[in-house]
């Protein structure tokens, strides 16, 4: 017996919805095999929570007293998720080049998959590493100080910002060559740390102070000082994604979300056209 027009549409739909799920980790696992071609991408941010904690730690006041690795943990935080613009960007852009994504291509997969792939699979490296820097964090003298829900809520946010700024990578990397994006790499340092993941931004010229405040990052860094309980998060704030950092992180998340999730998915069904 034949199912009426609209719930054969809603049953297709359902299918078509649960394959793009099922491709989508199906190349997340791919990107996991070859995690172990590439450690530096799981150590380094554990390092550098000793090696910023350490080199700094001596010399900066953190704002209303406190300690400073308790200051500057949030900020790695914030830099770790970042990250994820160029991981992704670098990844794409190498398979773009070598003809893994004209085989995919040829697959009955869902054109999502890719995409929605890669941006899963750096969201749960992104989950390993925070969790690395955590337990260094532990080891140097950190602390979550508002409890279990605060904590995970702050860890919600970097991961939530991770997952998003994949996105952007994805994109980037369907549109250039790996040494394009390779050549991009070190612009990730400055646009983090142009912020107040390391220093206080009261001490900047007023410009300068004005970017770093309305940086995506800043917004980042203070909602997880906020519900951690970390230095620094109760000096007032005259830009309003700090005084407002954990709604300023959810409306940037949102927004770069809505662009480019359709952005990278409509790039990757141009690709060989």
């Amino acid at each position: 017996m034949a199912l009426p027009q609209a719930e054969g549409e809603a049953v297709q739909h359902h299918f078509q919805a649960g394959w793009g799920v099922r491709d989508a980790w199906s190349v997340a696992g791919r990107e996991f095999s070859q995690i172990r071609h590439r450690p530096g991408a799981l150590v380094v941010p554990a390092v550098m929570v000793v090696l910023f904690g350490y080199l700094f730690g001596s010399a900066i006041t953190v704002p209303e007293g406190g300690d400073y690795r308790e200051y500057l943990i949030p900020g790695l935080f914030a830099m770790n998720a970042v990250t994820g613009v160029m991981a992704s960007a670098l990844m794409i852009s190498k398979d773009v080049a070598e003809g893994v994504m004209d085989r995919f291509r040829s697959l009955p997969m869902a054109r999502s998959a890719i995409p929605s792939g890669r941006t899963v699979a750096d969201l749960v490296v992104g989950a390993v590493t925070t969790a690395m820097m955590a337990g260094m964090g532990l080891l140097v003298g950190w602390r979550a100080h508002h409890g279990l829900v605060a904590t995970l809520g702050a860890f919600g946010l970097v991961l939530l910002v991770r997952f998003t700024v994949s996105w952007i990578g994805v994109t980037v990397g369907l549109s250039i060559s790996p040494e394009t994006a390779d050549a991009f790499i070190p612009l990730i340092f400055p646009v983090s740390a142009l912020s107040n993941s390391f220093v206080p931004t009261d001490g900047m010229p007023a410009w300068l102070r004005l970017v770093a405040d309305w940086n995506p990052v800043s917004a980042l860094v203070a909602a997880c000082r906020d519900l951690f309980g970390n230095p620094g998060a109760s000096v007032p704030q005259d830009a309003w994604p700090l005084q407002h950092p954990i709604a300023a992180v959810l409306l940037w998340s949102v927004a770069i979300l809505a662009v480019f999730v359709p952005l990278a998915t409509r790039q990757y069904q141009r690709i060989g056209r």
